[in-house]
């Protein structure tokens, strides 16, 4: 049996071109028929006045015939145009009615739990209104939604929503600013949601609202109101880093003496949010908030007695970074300390704010770096600066060299640990795998726990840069090395090839993200008559094991190109974004190509450098987000030649297409967009195509179109990409161009 597939789009664009055709018809009939159906006769004879009757009467029947064709005609158009619409509307009706299945079936599944428990099995919670918390994700997975922003009956913003088993806390909402004129305090910023009870990063803590600034008045000013303090990060729970902290609100300003009287003193930053707490077994701390800056001084008023200017606010206190989990991780850093401000104008100036003190560092707990301490704020007028925070502690099982004597005692016991796994595996049990030499791979983390080593950069005798190393049971795959950047030209008396970037080390099998693929190296630019070489192509991205993040395809490196070079060297590919968890990970993000070559003169005129096409994202496993394509790069300008030939703009590289969502839920990578068009003097490069969104499977929205890259002047403009199919159970497309 044969299929037969309609597109209403075309169907319109058909009918529109026919049209247009029957209008220029209709021109042309009506232009031509007084000369035709009027011949005079040649002459008074008989004979001539009847060949004149003969053609005119053959043109009256012309004329006849295309009328009654021009409705045939217009009759067709209205056809294509109604079929048109009927495939339109037919599609609106299938899809409308699925939808709604999809609904129906999603709320069979959920209403248990709705019913018992007043939360869904499977969705996001809910964003909350104004002042209100967000509502929790469903129980099996979901997303908790974001806090609302604070009100001025609700100063404070909303907490984010709890995720279900599997997902990730809201984030809390922004504290109140109020009204100018007003010196109120600002809201406090509203705390981030709890990730998810087996995996999840908990939400980021809201920021809080900026004080209101102080009365100005007649005789003097009024203060102005403190900003609010950062919500905390939320927490996360099993395995999860733990939300940054929100940052203070800003003091509110002095209000200013209109007339006569000192100026109003500031308000005074709002402290930073403190960072959450890493999961229970394995996570960062979420770092600290910043603080807020103090408000600046009002002035004092210009008539009457000598007056002063209102004092500048002080810098509020960073947040404290929060503490790691329990077998593996690392301490959050603490938030910066905020600015003091400068006083108010007057006889004497008010005096300058302090800077608030940074806040300190999160600690590790068996294995981990403690969090680094935050720099304090600068005081303003020769106030005094803010103090730097504390850093907090490290493991106690891996500490750093300053920890002596205790370091030297652990790598005595980590020694005696890793010996029979070194000896019969050359791995350690516990332990980061060295950073590989020039042109090297990087070592393997440790069975157990430890990220893997970085790659080393490509040289002339190995161009492309050394792949990561691999992580053990936990820890992050080590990046990949950069690749060579040719220079000079090699005995051949070619542009030698920029070296490709080494790949991403995997990530931890249990728990950890793959490494970021290396940048690849700059191709050679030729000259005096010799060609350029290519940009490296960038390194894929590192796939991560159960539970974790792809790593990130490197970017490809620029194309060569020099003055009087015989050509240009295209830009290299970006890398592939790493495969997402096997579990629960979003895919890695392809990496952008590299800008093509350019050649501004030349013996003859040089086409110049197509610029590299994007890195494909990376794929999730069950659960998670697909990674968004990478974008294609700009051709390079073409040159000028002396024997006056001009040489074309290159190319722009085509977007690559966005990673597949997991299996069961997730939505799919945005496709990348195309690589605008190269300029010269002669015409212009094309722009790239756009890469297609990636697909949803099961449960999501399918990724939005990459757009199609600019022409140059002169060439033709990149098509959009296909937008990506939305998950078969519930979902919808993605956007399209």
């Amino acid at each position: 049996m044969s299929y037969v597939i309609a597109a209403p789009e075309m169907l319109a664009g058909a009918a529109t071109d026919l049209a247009g055709i029957g209008a220029a018809l209709q021109s042309a009939n009506g232009a031509a028929a007084a000369p035709i159906t009027g011949v005079l006769a040649a002459g008074a004879d008989e004979i001539s006045a009847a060949v004149a009757a003969l053609f005119s009467g053959h043109a009256l029947d012309y004329q006849a015939l295309s009328t009654q064709m021009a409705g045939f005609h217009q009759q067709f158009v209205t056809a294509l145009n109604s079929a048109g619409a009927s495939y339109a509307a037919a599609e609106a009706a299938s899809a409308n009615p699925l939808q709604a299945v999809e609904q129906q079936l999603l709320g069979v599944i959920n209403a248990p739990t709705q019913a018992l428990l007043g939360r869904p099995l499977i969705g996001d919670g809910t964003a909350g209104a104004p002042g209100q918390n967000g509502g929790d994700g469903g129980l099996l997975w979901g997303n908790g939604g974001a806090g609302g922003v604070g009100t001025a009956a609700h100063p404070t913003g909303g907490s984010g929503g709890s995720a279900g088993l599997i997902g990730t806390g809201g984030a809390g909402g922004a504290g109140y600013g109020p009204a100018a004129q007003t010196g109120a305090t600002g809201g406090s910023g509203g705390v981030g949601g709890t990730g998810g009870w087996l995996y999840g990063n908990g939400g980021a803590g809201g920021i809080g609202g900026t004080g209101g600034s102080g009365l100005d008045g007649p005789d003097s000013g009024a203060a102005g109101g403190a900003g609010g303090s950062g919500g905390s990060g939320g927490a996360a729970r099993l395995f999860g880093n733990g939300g940054a902290g929100g940052s203070g609100g800003q003091g509110g300003n002095g209000g200013s003496a209109i007339e006569t009287g000192n100026g109003g003193a500031a308000g005074a930053g709002g402290t930073g949010g403190a960072g959450g707490h890493g999961g229970w077994l394995v996570g960062n701390g979420g770092i600290g908030g910043d603080g807020g800056s103090g408000g600046v001084g009002g002035d004092a008023g210009a008539y009457g007695p000598p007056a002063n200017g209102g004092a500048g606010g002080h810098g509020g206190m960073g947040g404290v970074g929060g503490d790691a989990g329990l077998l593996f991780g690392s301490g959050g850093a603490g938030g910066v300390g905020g600015n003091g401000a400068i006083g108010g104008t007057g006889v004497m100036s008010g005096a300058g704010g302090a800077g608030g003190d940074g806040g300190n560092g999160g600690y590790a707990q068996l294995i981990g770096d403690g969090g680094g301490g935050g720099a304090g704020g600068a005081g303003a007028s020769g106030a005094g600066d803010g103090d730097p925070g504390t850093a907090g502690g490290d493991g106690l099982l891996l500490s750093s060299a300053s920890a002596a004597p205790l370091y030297a005692v652990e790598q005595q016991v980590l020694g005696a640990i890793n010996a029979p796994t070194q000896a019969l595996l050359g791995r350690p049990l516990i332990g980061d795998g060295a950073t590989g030499a020039a042109g090297q791979n990087g070592g393997d983390g440790g069975l157990l726990w430890g990220n893997g080593g970085a790659g080393g950069t490509g040289t002339a005798a190995h161009p492309t840069g050394g792949s990561g190393g691999s992580a053990g049971l936990i820890g992050n795959g080590g990046a990949g090395g950069a690749g060579y950047s040719a220079s000079g030209l090699p005995p051949a008396g070619i542009g030698a090839p920029g070296g490709a970037g080494g790949a991403g080390g995997s990530g931890g099998w249990l728990v950890g993200n793959g490494g970021a693929g290396g940048i690849g190296g700059i191709g050679a630019s030729g000259s005096f008559g010799a060609p350029s070489g290519q940009g490296g192509n960038g390194g894929i991205g590192g796939a991560a094991g159960l539970f974790g993040q792809g790593g990130a395809g490197g970017n490809g490196g620029q194309g060569g190109g020099d003055d009087f070079a015989l050509s240009a060297g295209a830009g290299g590919a970006g890398g592939a974004g790493g495969h997402g968890g096997q579990l629960y990970g979003d895919g890695g993000g392809g990496g952008a190509g590299g800008v093509g070559g350019s050649v501004d003169i030349a013996e003859s005129g040089v086409t110049g450098g197509r610029g590299g096409s994007g890195g494909v994202g990376g794929s999730a496993g069950l659960w998670g987000a697909g990674g968004q394509g990478g974008d294609g790069a700009q051709g390079g300008d073409g040159g000028a030649g002396v024997d006056t030939t001009t040489g074309a703009g290159g190319d722009g590289g085509a977007g690559a297409g966005g990673g597949t969502s997991g299996f069961l839920y997730g939505n799919g990578g945005a496709g990348g967009a195309g690589g605008h068009g190269g300029g010269g003097p002669g015409m212009g490069g094309d722009g790239g195509d756009g890469g297609d969104g990636g697909r949803a499977q099961l449960i999501g929205t399918g990724g939005n179109c990459g757009a199609g890259g600019t022409a140059a002047p002169g060439g033709t403009d990149g098509t959009a990409g296909a937008a990506g199919k939305g998950g078969v159970l519930f979902g919808t497309d993605g956007a399209t161009g």
